[in-house]
């Protein structure tokens, strides 16, 4: 347990949202021996039987598609990331004395690891991946966790001194934290994404600073230099900041000199590896490799382990994935493009010949820097979803009018492939979250999947 922080025992505690976090906020309340109480939008019957009949076995008080009746008894609310603390009855309790937080605070509260945490408006389940795979070839005992999959608390609860934490911390999660101090943060970038939730820019950049807020003269902050929108959070930390950079020469830092990864500090200069010899295409997977790079090399990692895992990195699932070449067309999956800033990341790492698949939930996104990203590269634009209505809009703004709207994933790749000609490629980036037809990204990306292999039969 982390000093100066109470202990759950005993404690009434209300858990808000029962996705793959929640469910193990609740497994470790109830372990440290809280009184527990559950709520969640949906009905009973959504959830998992045996998950249900657990909870009723620990006496935990249930309100599935109901609110709790009497919020004063409640001394913490657990927030899933999902879920936002501007609700009226957490915002109650929170008027009644209630501490409201979230998954990522109590994990690192209960853990004695060392975290690492990874935040940025793109590029955070690359680089935290990365991250993983060279702490691993260290030799050290690793958790990848956190938004990337596994719950950061599932893991926390079990660390010890010698295990890292490699974790991916989205706004949501971090904007819940209070004393979150992990011992290297990180922010790759600060793009418009979230503002249905956050409401303005300087919210969402408030909120990502969170990942530094606790940090001292010990820590390291890695941050994107290029992106001076994004730079500008590292005015208030008191980490040492540790920037990296694409397109500069830096006195100290990570960045590229001729054709290759390097770092400067105060010791020297360390060669990481040739850019040429990566597998993961794109300039933005450069500034992926910059941070993890710096990340690692100020953890103490040699340079040579660095360089060797990040030339055996091949990328990860559902972020320009590439699913194959059928009857001279290729196909690509980048599902986890749900920001228009991450589909025109993935629209310039493959160029031209682009028959985009675009659409679903837009999270009141401005889609004209999209479309006009698309110049010499997107062909066609096949959309499906609730907002291909505004993006179709969008695109009749700037001239673009090669777009067809389609039902459903099967409707979208078959149409994709009719329209697509030797050479040219179909790109899933959909610029859009996925919670209007899919549970999440991964859901939407793995379908996606399953179309193009049925093309083969």
């Amino acid at each position: 347990m982390r000093t100066n922080l109470d202990n759950l025992q005993g404690k009434n505690v209300l858990v808000v949202g029962l996705a793959r976090s929640g469910i193990a906020v609740c497994q470790t309340l109830l372990d440290m021996g809280a009184y527990v109480t559950v709520h969640d939008a949906k009905d009973e019957n959504a959830f998992d039987k045996n998950f249900v009949t657990y909870l009723k076995g620990k006496n935990v008080d249930c309100y599935f598609g109901s609110i709790p009746d009497d919020m004063s008894k409640y001394d913490m609310i657990m927030v899933s990331p999902g879920v936002s603390p501007e609700l009226l009855f957490i915002q109650e309790g929170a008027a009644k004395g209630a501490e409201i937080t979230g998954e990522i605070e109590l994990a690192y509260r209960v853990s004695k690891g060392n975290f690492v945490a990874i935040t940025g408006t793109n590029g955070k389940t690359t680089t935290t991946t990365l991250v993983g795979e060279i702490f691993k070839a260290s030799g050290r005992k690793t958790h990848v966790v956190g938004n990337i999959g596994t719950a950061a608390i599932a893991e926390a609860a079990k660390a010890d001194e010698q295990d890292w934490l490699i974790t991916e911390v989205s706004s949501f999660q971090l904007e819940t934290t209070k004393y979150f101090k992990p011992q290297i943060s990180a922010i790759l970038n600060l793009t418009p994404d979230h503002l249905n939730r956050h409401h303005t820019m300087e919210a969402y950049g408030a909120a990502k600073a969170k990942v530094f807020a606790n940090q001292t003269e010990s820590g390291y902050l890695i941050i994107n230099y290029d992106d001076k929108e994004c730079y500008a959070l590292a005015r208030d930390c008191k980490a040492r900041v540790v920037p990296f950079s694409r397109l500069e020469e830096l006195g100290f830092g990570a960045f590229v000199k001729d054709g290759k990864v390097v770092i400067k500090d105060d010791k020297g200069f360390a060669e990481i590896c040739a850019l040429e010899d990566v597998k993961i295409i794109g300039n933005h997977n450069v500034e992926n490799i910059l941070a993890a790079a710096a990340i690692s090399y100020f953890a103490g990692i040699d340079p040579s382990v660095i360089g060797r895992a990040i030339l055996a990195f091949g990328g990860v699932e559902h972020r320009i994935e590439y699913c194959g070449e059928v009857d001279g067309v290729k196909y690509y999956n980048d599902s986890k493009g749900t920001n228009v800033d991450a589909a025109v990341t993935a629209i310039r790492a493959i160029r031209e010949k682009i028959i985009l698949i675009a659409g679903g939930d837009g999270k009141a996104q401005d889609f004209e820097p999209f479309v006009k990203a698309f110049s010499g590269a997107v062909k066609k634009m096949v959309l499906l979803g609730r907002d291909a209505k505004i993006i179709a809009d969008a695109a009749e703004k700037v001239g673009f009018t090669d777009y067809v709207f389609c039902r459903d994933m099967p409707e979208c790749v078959r149409m994709a492939t009719e329209l697509a000609e030797r050479g040219d490629t179909v790109l899933l980036s959909p610029a859009c979250a996925s919670w209007d037809m899919y549970d999440n990204f991964e859901q939407r990306g793995e379908h996606f999947k399953e179309c193009v292999e049925a093309l083969r039969r």
